[in-house]
């Protein structure tokens, strides 16, 4: 792999963690809303931002085909609502600790699952990125684990997890999916690409805030669907859309043209770190010595995947 290339393609995988990661921290800032809502609120903040964005780059988006529309429904579906719904009802069943453990685990079995059909590298040359990445997963979420409730039953820790594996399960879909179609598509910008995920996210977030009103409007003390600060609900939903969703969608699509998903698979370390660092920055505290070793073996661990690759 030329170093240009796989300089740039980290960039744009590194750009796109640091925009993912705030949104780990802004469930702590708006503490009293309903995963749920969050959730939906992203999503349809994401698919509104995209109307005004299709305008300036329609010429490209009628070049869309049928296949391509229906291949940015189906992700928009599964890597977005269908993965952030499961992600949120894990962390209501089962507390936050072992979902987010569980979702840590991204970077090892999206490379590995790529690997496996992709074969782009050796794997002589991959498992020692993958080991190192593993025990800096492991030593960042201790502390988490440490957390866990005594106080729930086993069933809500089997569902919870159970859920999470499902998270687990749609977000190394995605990335692999998303990353296959556009290398087959070379003409199909990255902006273009994250601009019709957006649009084709719009009718889902739309049906699930109806089906969320419906269910939930009810809360006691709670005012739907806008909240106790409708201004920060506003303001922090319209910047998950437009920076976690747009943005970072189209960072990530430039990724996934630019490196071998084995590689962007692992590079999904970078949201963990910058989720990691807001939440600190969040909470006015510094990280444990424990966890400053396993981000450590993260950052190592990646130096030692693009080592590799450039080797390859």
């Amino acid at each position: 792999m030329r170093p240009n290339t796989l300089i740039v393609g980290v960039a744009c995988a590194l750009g796109a963690g640091l925009v993912w990661g705030l949104v780990f921290i802004v469930p702590l800032m708006l503490i009293d809303y309903p995963p749920m809502l969050l959730s939906v609120g992203r999503y349809l903040a994401f698919g509104l931002i995209a109307l005004p964005l299709a305008l300036r780059d329609w010429p490209r988006l009628r070049r869309l085909d049928r296949q391509d529309w229906l291949r940015a429904l189906e992700l928009a579906l599964v890597g977005n609502l269908l993965y952030y719904g499961l992600l949120a009802a894990a962390i209501q069943l089962a507390d936050a600790p072992l979902p987010t453990v569980l979702i840590g685990t991204l970077p090892i079995v999206i490379a590995v699952c790529s690997n496996l059909g992709d074969k782009a590298l050796a794997w002589r040359r991959l498992l020692p990125s993958l080991l190192v990445i593993g025990c800096g997963i492991v030593l960042v979420n201790r502390q988490e684990m440490l957390r866990l409730d005594a106080s729930r039953e086993l069933g809500d820790y089997l569902a919870g997890g159970a859920l999470a594996l499902g998270a687990v399960a749609c977000w190394t879909w995605y990335p692999i999916r998303n990353a296959r179609w556009l290398q087959q598509r070379p003409q199909l910008a990255s902006g273009t690409w994250a601009t019709a995920q957006g649009l084709a996210t719009l009718p889902l977030a739309l049906a699930g805030f109806l089906a969320l009103s419906l269910w939930q409007a009810p809360l006691p003390g709670f005012d739907w669907p806008l909240g106790p600060a409708p201004g920060s609900f506003i303001g922090l939903m319209l910047t998950l859309g437009l920076l976690a969703s747009w943005l970072g969608t189209l960072l990530w699509n430039r990724a996934s043209k630019l490196l071998p998903t084995t590689l962007s698979g692992q590079l999904i370390v970078f949201e963990t770190l910058a989720a990691l660092a807001y939440a600190f920055w969040w909470r006015g505290k510094a990280p444990g010595s424990v966890t400053l070793i396993g981000v450590g073996l993260l950052v190592a661990g990646v130096m030692l995947g693009m080592r590799s690759f450039r080797r390859g």
